[in-house]
């Protein structure tokens, strides 16, 4: 008798798993409900590497573009596996973007995330693990840009990223002349200092953003950074900011703030704190 009610609880346990499974909702379905309720609508967009998935909303041409970078989403199951899809569970960013009020505002995922798997042939797991932030993925991600530009009319672009986003933002924006600002969210500004951290393997095919920081030292920028963030700790942003020199660049502390955040609670605050060089 107990070999039989253990063995029926564990198919009544494994029929609600499976009917919890069917409703969960796809990724993509969840970003569209994140998305449309500000206005933001779906798009892809295509480059000979990736095509990436976008949402927008532009509204005045005259207006720089307020783009938010993607973090690295589920780029990996455990220390030692990747994850075949690194489809973000909880798309920050791109709930960042639906707070911002800008007249124009864009959300771009990160390679190989939300986009079908037919329309990105390329995609393979070293995109999203030791290859996120080489040249060749920034490339694309700058091809990307000029198509997000084009489309709306529009001529200058303000940045944001989020964890890993805030890497390929601040690369981005060393290597482009049509940034007005750059902000970053628990920012992977320091790829070797953080992996040397956390004791993981480094990444010698992707760049390093402090390395190139120095070349910032005249574009306005904020760095976030999450009191209580153990992935990417405060030290991180100030060490990039004393990189960059202090006339155009800062970091800010955001008490109870992990890297999760919740960083939506604050961000109609902290948009506030306007990126700006110092007279």
């Amino acid at each position: 008798m107990k070999t039989c009610s253990f063995s029926i609880r564990n198919i009544i346990l494994l029929l609600l798993a499976v009917i919890l499974t069917g409703c969960m909702t796809p990724p993509l379905e969840q970003a569209d409900r994140i998305a449309l309720p500000a206005g933001l609508v779906r798009h892809y967009i295509n480059t000979p590497l990736f095509t990436y998935t976008t949402y927008t909303r532009i509204t005045d041409d005259t207006q720089p573009l307020h783009v938010y970078i993607e973090g690295d989403g589920v780029a990996w199951l455990s220390r030692y596996q990747p994850s075949p899809d690194p489809t973000p569970d909880n798309p920050m960013a791109l709930t960042l973007a639906t707070l911002d009020p800008a007249a124009n505002v864009a959300y771009l995922a990160r390679p190989c995330q939300f986009t079908p798997r037919e329309l990105n042939p390329h995609c393979q797991v070293t995109y999203w693990t030791g290859k996120r932030f080489s040249q060749e993925v920034i490339n694309s991600l700058s091809q990307a840009l000029d198509q997000l530009k084009a489309h709306g009319h529009i001529s200058k672009l303000a940045l944001t990223g989020y964890s890993g986003g805030g890497a390929v933002a601040a690369l981005l924006a060393e290597q482009r002349d049509d940034i007005q600002s750059l902000r970053t969210v628990a920012g992977y500004l320091d790829i070797t200092y953080v992996n040397q951290q956390h004791n993981v393997s480094a990444m010698p095919e992707s760049l390093n953003p402090i390395d190139k920081a120095w070349r910032l030292e005249h574009l306005p920028q904020v760095h976030f950074s999450g009191e209580k963030d153990l992935i990417i700790s405060p030290e991180v942003a100030r060490r990039f900011v004393n990189q960059a020199g202090p006339l155009c660049a800062k970091s800010e502390v955001v008490a109870k703030m992990d890297h999760r955040g919740p960083w939506e609670r604050q961000w109609p605050r902290l948009l506030d704190i306007t990126p700006a060089c110092n007279r």
